[in-house]
């Protein structure tokens, strides 16, 4: 069950018994609205007995006050007969608005009003008057008239009371059948709420049970899987034939499988939370120099990152051990860095195997240019063997001089050739100071008579300051390469450029920019397609059909890669400008001292 089909069973089970209440709430509004108008009906009609056994006691006053006068002739005694009048006319007002407001008819009160004016007139006022004329008022039958009249009245206040009583009596009677519909009404509302609240409740608490027991079950069955996948995952680790380092987003050592551990020399125990600088301490071969982790590579550019070639991984026991490595990071679902993960391999075996494959392309070379070395040491030897025969026979000094001129110079080339073929192959254990302008222009020596026989020019620019630390043979090897395939590119007639220049680049293996030389062998020919340029460096792949071993652009890279410096390519095939590009970047360090 998600959490909105929860919220409304919630809702549901919540609101259901505010409704039931409201109702039962409603109809008890009700009852008891019925019960205040019903009470209100009780109260005036027992308002209206009072006002009228107040206008009853009042008229008894008139009475009693006239009666007192009539006996004893004295004024004082009709004072309460004079004070009853304006009171009595207030108590049936009220007792008139009463029934009016209860939709009861006046008529009784106004019959009543008037049979007691009709007394006073016709009896009372006529006796005050007689009295007060010295009259007698002893008149039997003027008295039984006046007591009739005065009946009257009373008989007509009593008949509003006793129907004042008896509607009170039936107002008291509905209010007591209300109270007691309301209490049942209550009631059954109670249980019917109770019985309905309580089986909507438990159906759906039922629910909200089943859905808890199949999150449960989901849960279970989602831990299950998870731990079934980890498993997996332990066991595709523990497998796999790289070793893998796993580190928290500060770089802390989490995981290590066993390939790892192997490598590294370290357990996993012993790893576990340790910075990975200290548990994957790596150096570059050639320099020496520590290198930046992937892990730190990563925090810093947040992408999946590569070491640079010849980086060797120091184990913990001391011993070294060539790798290849990347690192790449691991995100959560709101995109931030939670972990980063390292994979690396051991390929000792790989740079002995490269090693193999430079040495065989070192004699492809040689086997290409044994031709171009024979015919370039044939030549002078033979204009030495003319010239000394014709010294032999030679009588005139100068000539004989000027022969002896010329044989030196061919000596001298022949010295030139021997000398390069000698310093591309004469291997230094140790780098050395190298200056670029010499060791490019041996290589120009090398392969000026196949430039001159393709009647290609040639354009140098090379300062004679520029230096950087290395191997001679190594590097003359390459430049002697890539100014071949340049020469062999391209068509006769066409231009070949050598330039050189001191610059500073960054290199994969740290941040900070590196001062060195950048050398650019540049041609006019045909040029590289696109889809050839992807794989030019890989090894065996070439351009040349059978005349290319395809290993020379790929053992050079490796060359310029252990001297620390980078090389690439552009070329185009465009008929309108075409040609290639090679740039060459040396730093002024170079690589470290050979370790035997």
């Amino acid at each position: 069950m998600n959490l909105s089909k929860f919220n409304q069973i919630l809702t549901q089970t919540l609101l259901l018994p505010v409704l039931a209440l409201a109702f039962v709430a409603g109809i008890l509004v009700w009852q008891v609205r019925n019960a205040e108008r019903t009470v209100s009906a009780i109260q005036a009609s027992g308002e209206s007995i009072a006002a009228a056994t107040r206008a009853e006691k009042l008229i008894v006053d008139e009475e009693t006050g006239l009666r007192g006068y009539q006996l004893t002739s004295d004024p004082r005694f009709l004072k309460p007969y004079r004070d009853a009048a304006q009171p009595l006319h207030a108590e049936l007002d009220l007792l008139r608005r009463n029934l009016i407001a209860h939709g009861e008819s006046t008529r009784p009160v106004e019959a009543m009003e008037a049979r007691e004016q009709l007394w006073r007139v016709s009896f009372a006022d006529q006796v005050i008057s007689t009295i007060d004329g010295g009259g007698d008022t002893r008149d039997t039958t003027l008295n039984l008239e006046g007591q009739k009249k005065l009946d009257d009245v009373r008989t007509g206040i009593n008949d509003i009371v006793d129907r004042e009583t008896a509607l009170r009596s039936q107002e008291v009677g509905r209010w007591r059948l209300q109270v007691r519909r309301t209490i049942e009404a209550l009631i059954v509302l109670a249980l019917a709420s109770g019985i309905f609240i309580s089986v909507f409740s438990l159906r759906q608490l039922h629910r909200v049970s089943d859905a808890y027991q199949g999150t449960l079950d989901g849960l279970r069955h989602h831990a299950q899987a998870t731990f079934d996948s980890e498993e997996r995952l332990r066991t595709t680790l523990t497998s796999i034939g790289d070793g893998v380092i796993v580190c928290d987003p500060g770089g802390c050592v989490e995981l290590l499988n066993s390939v790892a551990q192997e490598l590294t020399g370290w357990t996993q125990n012993d790893a576990f939370r340790r910075p990975l600088e200290e548990v994957f301490h790596i150096l570059n071969e050639t320099t020496r120099e520590q290198i930046e982790t992937p892990v730190a590579m990563v925090k810093r550019l947040n992408r999946v990152v590569g070491l640079a070639n010849h980086t060797v991984l120091v184990r913990k026991d001391g011993t070294e051990i060539n790798i290849d490595d990347s690192g790449a990071p691991i995100h959560d679902r709101n995109g931030a860095l939670s972990g980063i993960v390292m994979v690396f391999r051991d390929i000792t075996r790989e740079r002995r195997a490269q090693n193999a494959l430079l040495a065989t392309e070192k004699l492809a070379v040689a086997g290409r240019l044994a031709a171009t070395i024979a015919h370039e040491m044939h030549n002078p030897l033979d204009s030495v063997s003319n010239l000394l025969y014709l010294l032999r026979g030679e009588k005139d000094p100068n000539t004989a001089e000027h022969y002896l001129t010329l044989a030196q110079q061919e000596l001298t080339r022949m010295g030139q050739v021997s000398r390069a073929m000698l310093g591309l192959y004469r291997e230094a254990k140790n780098p050395v100071t190298i200056n670029i302008k010499e060791m490019l222009d041996g290589v120009i020596v090398l392969l000026e008579r196949p430039i001159q026989q393709r009647q290609l020019t040639i354009e140098t620019a090379i300062p004679d300051h520029l230096e950087v630390h290395g191997f001679p043979a190594e590097l003359r090897q390459v430049f002697t390469n890539l100014l071949a395939n340049a020469a062999e590119a391209t068509a006769s007639g066409g231009k070949l450029i050598l330039a050189a220049r001191a610059t500073s680049v960054k290199t994969l293996s740290s941040a900070t920019a590196h001062r060195g030389v950048t050398i650019q062998v540049c041609d006019t020919g045909s040029g590289i397609e696109p889809e050839a340029l992807e794989h030019i460096f890989e090894p065996f792949f070439t351009t040349k059909g059978e005349l290319g071993t395809g290993l020379g652009l790929w053992f050079s890279r490796g060359i310029v890669d252990k001297h620390g410096g980078s090389i690439e390519i552009h070329s185009s095939s465009n008929p309108e400008d075409h040609g290639t590009t090679i740039t060459v970047f040396l730093p002024h360090t170079g690589p470290a001292t050979t370790q035997t």
